[in-house]
């Protein structure tokens, strides 16, 4: 029999120190990034920086599509929730943008200014906020701590109003962490300061999903086995709870590549999102 234990809760959360050539990210994104927003900002189809509340970061860009909009994407964003905002991840608007839906990226106040339960409040605000301007069906991603973030939106306690949460057709958490509890083992959990209580109340995997909740819980083959892990255990806790999940394990992908297939319409990540 071969018992498993995690020796090392920093390495096990590390993703760019364990990917060949891992610095080269985020920066790597910031140039493409860059371009679509100016590229969509020049078609008159980018309205940047829309505040959804009273803080610095409550802010969201949105990228609208040549014709009348068939629903609305929200990308959430990672980093921990202690790094990052918005304009990173601006280009992976294309693959929805392309396919006629108008897509919502948020920034949200950072850890350890907030804590997550906060951040979750700010994220409520700004798809209530994209909802109010975009009719049609909802569609939720996000990645790493954005996946989280997007999958604690479909959690029967979830900040989303019941009008906003009628209209959610499928989600999709991308290398998502659905269980707090080991990052307290972590060394950055001294800037997020999740404690015991938060981690109960904030944690995806120990939380019952809204009613007729769809997810897919989506990763990279080459990840850490700990993002491997965490994708599995929502959709497997989930399922017991009467929610509609799928797992994905895309081959050869790793953190920071998993997310690619959002700016291509064709690619099974953007038509898994999509689907009605």
């Amino acid at each position: 029999m071969i018992y498993h234990r995690i020796a090392d809760f920093d390495d096990a959360y590390a993703n760019g120190s364990n990917v060949p050539r891992g610095d080269r990210w985020p920066e790597a994104w910031v140039a493409p990034s860059a371009a679509y927003r100016e590229e969509r900002a020049g078609a008159g189809r980018a309205k940047l920086g829309l505040a959804y509340g009273e803080r610095a970061r409550n802010r969201l860009d949105l990228f609208l599509p040549a014709c009348e909009p068939k629903g609305l994407v929200v990308f959430i964003h990672g980093g921990y929730w202690l790094r990052f905002d918005n304009s990173y991840w601006s280009h992976l608007a294309r693959g929805a943008v392309e396919s006629g839906y108008a897509v919502a990226m948020p920034s949200y106040t950072l850890c350890p200014e907030i804590r997550i339960a906060g951040i979750v409040a700010e994220v409520g605000a700004a798809i209530e906020h994209a909802a109010e301007m975009i009719g049609g069906p909802i569609h939720l991603t996000g990645h790493s701590a954005g996946g989280h973030l997007a999958s604690r939106m479909i959690c029967a306690n979830s900040p989303l109003s019941q009008p906003v949460r009628r209209r959610i057709g499928n989600t999709v958490s991308i290398s998502g962490v659905h269980d707090l509890r080991p990052l307290m083992r972590t060394a950055m959990n001294a800037e997020l300061h999740i404690d015991r209580a938060e981690a109960l109340a904030e944690s995806p995997a120990l939380l019952e999903p809204m009613d007729n909740a769809r997810i897919t819980c989506w990763v990279g083959g080459a990840e850490r086995s700990e993002f491997i892990r965490q994708n599995a255990l929502l959709a497997n806790a989930w399922t017991g709870l009467g929610a509609a999940t799928a797992t994905v394990v895309e081959p050869d992908r790793h953190h920071f590549t998993i997310i690619d297939g959002l700016a291509d319409p064709d690619h099974a990540l953007t038509r898994t999102l999509l689907a009605q």
